[in-house]
């Protein structure tokens, strides 16, 4: 390495005083020298064999190791500048800023105490790095990447800038003697970054496609994040990259030694060293204890048969296994492919919530088995109270290796960079949502194995943004597993063609092999595969036939509110679990209210705190889950959360109309484990309800579903079912559009109408959801990152309430926690005086205000802030809190906001009216 000059080691990077007077800093180059390190190290130890192979595209292995380590090194170039350099302090401190300018005017940089620059933020200093790669005429592939590195890319090459701001680069508009000492550094450092990546000359450095060039500036974020933490955690008690004393110097520091105490300190887990999945024996009973179905075992060979598998679709009957199936297939997968984690991605907290513990489960003895910890993450805005997860040891306090862990470095936009991870499906979608640092999420889903569960729960809106991600997941070669029991085949076809067209460019139709009639399969169960460019189908299932059908009996029910329940409280009489499953919220609380006091009632929706809410999830999977013990005679009731996912069990069902597929998932919660009935339940039985006559299917349920597949559904859905042999028949015949030629316009009026209506709002919808989404992976003419993430929505960068709304296309709304203010003091809703419990426990009683009472958001967040800075000021100043809206209530647990009455009840959940609703 060449000798550097005292002009470039006095240089900073990093500056800050400390609580008792100490001045630190950190020069340029060790931050420099730091980030080269640290990605390199992530490049080849943190990254997955995929990952590495993906990155380098055509390049050799030499040739993306020294890009690698260049892009490491010069990612602060742009720092080099007299304004970055003359920059104040975060805390304004004088002492320092004058100590670090004086150190600077002695070793090179005269009259910078007297510097002038009047638009100094306008070359900040990754659009400073930028520019000066630009001006070596660094590829703008690499170029725009330093641009990016602080999350968001320029929107074009940043050359003109130094001619546009040039006192920002070099002091002075025109003094040459003044310019050539700053010109010279950044030389200087420029070919530092050449020699110690390998390079001789910039015309050695490659241009990379556009989806290499994602993945880097994810890799770049990443280790600048790691080389800027001076502690593994707040408490300061794990050193990484600390800043060094004011009078030391780049001389005093050990660069390559610190480099290593860091990773030893940071790189706290195993990694997963994924094993072939022995199919001459039974897989299924070595890891569950159960012999493998013959769905199962068919669908895992013909996984473990396939040679570049991409997306793999499974469509199996509710109650299958699916699960393992799929957790059998990222063994596989990751195997196959080299991949060394895993996200399973589900539509609700609920669902997440339950998976995790399953997923932890598998995960378990496979981390014994190689003697390692392996780090795990809950990725919800709930996952905080959920027991299980945090009961889990931290990685930095594991005694016994053979352990699932959190790590807790990998918080907040970190958070998917852990290699397991379980969460709501929003954390996928977001990947086509423009935001900031959304390199960190490609970065860290192309590590993975995929499994999407339950995709048919998810809207016309958000398959846009699913379409998108699996697009860029196909880029990536990233393995995807697809669970549904009731897929469209429209939908199939699309999620296919989505992956193609990311492996392989919008020409995939060329080279793309698939058997006749492919687009038309309705046999069931189903797996489809598409390994390299060939989709294959496997509709045979030996043994599949020994196994019995359930048959269902259908029947239509139209009862109001009362006899409703005393219909149900009849059929149960002899004994048996009841489910209702309504379609909102308030409908749920209306019919648990009308149920007697001493029978057994549960009722399960959104709208209770975090803490009822687990607890609830918890005492319905022990109550009627799998091994459960049953209460002789109970009735659940519940809105759509109970139809994902829930391994539970119902002896009878009744639920509101709703589109066929969400009929069936319902369904399956109906004698779904193998257990003995009361006789009069011995056969499962359906009661549809809310069906007022052909095409009336109320306002409630018409403004929560099309009444287009309302109204097919309801057609199409006869008096018996066979389960699961007319699951696929159904659900195409509702919506293949063809079908509605076999409608007579009398037994449905209005379908035309409808059906216009549901063609104008996909129109809409598909229309809304590109506003903010990224492109599709480009790669003719050389695209950059430039504009990658231009026209992004306000907002979403620092909110992921925010943004995980916007690709559910739901409206904002606030969330609050909910506390008793009363003249005897404050109290949680359980009783317990704030005084006497946590701050985390007060944090728990978080819940989210449904969005009518808060159409008014602004005015709705102003009375809340003036109500929590009033009453609980002390909560700005907490971890917990800070940043929290109280809603307080009185003695009755109730309150008013706005025109609204709000109460609680731990029984009933959240409940409002209008003050007019009253009379």
């Amino acid at each position: 390495m060449p000798t550097l000059s005292t002009k470039a080691t006095t240089l900073w990077a990093k500056k800050r005083p400390t609580e008792n007077g100490k001045q630190l800093w950190l020069p340029l180059i060790i931050h420099l020298i730091d980030t080269q390190n640290v990605i390199n190290y992530l490049f080849n130890q943190w990254l997955s064999p995929n990952q590495r192979r993906i990155l380098a595209g055509n390049l050799s292995d030499e040739d993306i190791h020294k890009l690698i380590k260049f892009a490491g090194f010069t990612h602060d170039i742009g720092k080099a500048t007299p304004a970055f350099q003359t920059k104040p302090s975060w805390g304004h401190d004088d002492l320092l800023d004058d100590e670090l300018i004086e150190k600077l005017i002695r070793n090179g940089f005269p009259e910078l105490n007297d510097i002038h620059l009047p638009s100094r933020s306008a070359s900040p200093h990754a659009r400073a790095g930028e520019a000066i790669l630009d001006k070596y005429e660094v590829p703008d592939s690499i170029g725009a990447i330093i641009g990016g590195h602080h999350g968001k890319p320029e929107f074009s090459r940043q050359k003109d800038d130094i001619n546009v701001h040039t006192s920002n680069y070099y002091q002075c508009e025109k003094d040459p003697v003044i310019q050539a000492n700053w010109i010279e550094v950044q030389k200087e450092l420029m070919d530092y970054a050449l020699e110690s990546s390998g390079y001789q000359t910039v015309s050695q450095i490659p241009t990379i496609t556009q989806p290499q060039a994602v993945i880097l500036e994810g890799l770049l974020i990443m280790a600048d994040w790691l080389a800027s933490s001076e502690y593994l955690l707040d408490d300061e008690e794990t050193v990484l990259f600390p800043l060094i004393e004011i009078n030391q110097t780049y001389a005093d520091v050990d660069t390559t030694n610190r480099f290593h105490q860091a990773m030893a300190n940071w790189n706290l887990n195993g990694e997963w060293q994924p094993q072939p999945v022995d199919t001459t024996t039974d897989p299924y009973e070595a890891r569950w204890g159960f012999h493998a179905r013959p769905v199962q075992a068919a669908m895992t060979d013909a996984i473990e048969k396939t040679i570049d598998p991409g997306m793999v679709i499974v469509e199996a009957g509710m109650g299958l296994g699916k699960t393992e199936i799929a957790l059998l297939a990222a063994e596989q997968l990751a195997y196959i492919k080299g991949q060394d984690g895993i996200f399973m991605g589900l539509p609700t907290q609920a669902t997440s919530n339950a998976m995790f513990d399953r997923v932890s489960d598998w995960l378990t003895p496979i981390a014994k088995s190689q003697g390692e910890s392996f780090p795990i993450k809950l990725i919800h805005g709930k996952a905080q109270f959920n027991r299980d997860y945090t009961s889990l040891p931290k990685a930095s306090n594991v005694g016994d290796p053979n352990a699932v862990v959190v790590n807790s470095w990998f918080s907040g936009k970190k958070s998917i960079l852990t290699k397991f991870t379980v969460g709501t499906i929003d954390n996928l979608l977001s990947m086509g949502l423009k935001q900031k640092h959304l390199f960190l999420k490609h970065l860290g889903f192309s590590g993975k194995v995929v499994i999407i569960d339950e995709v048919h729960a998810y809207d016309a809106y958000m398959n846009q943004y699913l379409y998108k991600a699996i697009t860029w997941l196909g880029a990536y070669h990233v393995p995807i597993v697809i669970l549904s029991a009731t897929l469209p085949k429209e939908k199939r076809n699309a999620l296919l063609k989505a992956y193609l067209k990311g492996k392989y460019g919008i020409k995939y139709q060329q080279t793309f092999q698939a058997p006749a009639g492919w687009q038309e399969q309705q046999a069931y169960p189903l797996l489809s595969i598409l390994d390299g460019n060939q989709l294959k189908q496997v509709t045979h299932f030996p043994g599949q036939s020994s196994q019995p059908s359930t048959k269902l009996q259908v029947y239509r029910l139209n009862l109001d509110d009362a006899d409703l329940i005393q219909a149900v409280l009849k059929k149960i009489s002899g004994g048996g679990i009841a489910g209702i499953v309504v379609n909102t919220v308030k409908r749920a609380q209306a019919l648990a209210k009308l149920v007697p006091e001493d029978v057994k009632m549960m009722l399960f929706h959104s709208a209770f705190v975090a803490t009822d809410r687990e607890s609830q999830e918890e005492a319905l999977q022990k109550t009627i889950g799998k091994g459960a013990t049953r209460p002789a005679k109970m009735i659940v009731i519940g809105t759509q959360v109970l139809e994902q996912s829930l391994d539970i069990d119902f002896d009878v069902l009744y639920t509101d109309i709703a589109p066929i597929d969400l009929i069936l998932q319902r369904a399956g919660r109906l004698h779904r484990h193998n257990i003995p009935r009361p006789k009069a339940l011995e056969s499962p039985q359906v009661y549809i309800m809310g069906i007022n006559g052909p095409g009336d299917y109320g306002d409630a349920n018409e403004s929560i579903y099309p009444k287009y597949l309302l109204m097919k559904s309801d057609y199409f859905l006869e008096a018996t079912v066979m389960l699961p042999n007319d699951i696929s028949k159904l659900v195409q015949k509702v919506y293949d559009r063809t079908t509605d030629a076999e409608i007579p316009q009398e037994k449905m009026p209005g379908i035309a109408n409808a059906r216009a209506e549901f063609d104008k709002h996909l129109d809409q919808e598909k229309s809304k959801a590109k506003a903010f989404q990224i492109a599709a992976p480009q790669y003719a003419g050389h695209p950059t990152i430039h504009k990658w993430l231009k026209r992004s929505q306000s907002g979403i960068d620092t909110n992921e309430q925010k943004a995980n709304a916007a690709v559910r296309d739901i409206r904002e709304t606030l969330e609050v926690i909910l506390v008793q203010h009363t003249s005897k003091g404050d109290r949680l809703i359980d009783g317990r005086r704030l005084a006497d419990v946590s701050s985390q426990n007060i944090a728990q009683q978080v819940i989210r205000l449904p969005a009518a009472t808060t159409l008014d958001i602004d005015a709705a967040i102003n009375t809340l802030e003036s109500l929590t800075s009033t009453y609980y000021p002390e909560w700005q100043q907490d971890i917990w809190l800070k940043g929290a809206l109280a809603l307080p209530l009185d003695t009755h647990l109730s309150a008013k906001l706005g025109d609204w009455n709000l109460s609680y009840s731990s029984k009933f959940g959240l409940s409002y009216s209008k003050e007019d609703d009253h009379g």
